[in-house]
């Protein structure tokens, strides 16, 4: 079990460096054709390369301190399978509360899911991330009243259940989709 984890983590390894070559490989064709946006694509990776190594090793410590310190049952019992609607509101003020860049959540989201969080609580807790914050429901407040706020808050709620909701069924229909072919293969080898 451990050898077969080991060979997936190279594997996954693997895949990630070919994609970063060919990234790569990608970036200095499209400098050669196009020199004069060098300077822009060199500063702007610079900038977000500074800011990734500001914020990601503080994501790290806490997803290790979450990790240890939030027992499996909790999470099971306020974002999986059998949490309903109570799951659904902790997903997105979840979400709607802290303010930052989309990728410093996903590992939150890995372990989430690893701990037993059901899908569709992990889509709309990245999607209450994306498309809900507290600060920014305030400016809309403040700059186009509280009709368009409410109007878009409610509206971004209501989607992004649905689309949760969606992504977990058609994630479950993948499965099953996985599981008949695989048995198939198993009985022709019989």
């Amino acid at each position: 079990m451990k050898e077969n984890m080991k060979e997936k983590q190279k594997k996954g390894m693997i895949r990630d460096v070919i994609i970063l070559g060919i990234t790569l490989i990608i970036m200095v064709i499209l400098l050669s054709i196009f020199p004069d946006k060098r300077e822009v694509v060199t500063t702007t990776s610079r900038d977000f390369f500074i800011e990734m190594i500001w914020i990601l090793p503080g994501v790290m410590v806490l997803m290790g301190l979450f990790a240890v310190w939030v027992p499996k049952e909790v999470i099971v019992k306020y974002l999986g399978k059998t949490s309903g609607i109570k799951g659904i509101s902790l997903a997105i003020l979840f979400g709607a509360l802290p303010t930052g860049p989309l990728y410093i959540v996903f590992p939150m989201a890995a372990a989430l899911i690893k701990k037993g969080a059901r899908v569709s609580n992990i889509i709309i807790f990245l999607s209450a991330w994306a498309c809900i914050k507290i600060p920014q429901e305030m400016v809309e407040l403040r700059f186009l009243g509280l009709k368009f706020m409410l109007a878009r808050l409610i509206l971004t709620i209501i989607f992004v259940i649905i689309m949760g909701v969606f992504i977990e069924q058609l994630m479950k229909w993948s499965d099953k989709k996985v599981n008949k072919v695989t048995e198939g293969k198993d009985n022709a080898d019989v």
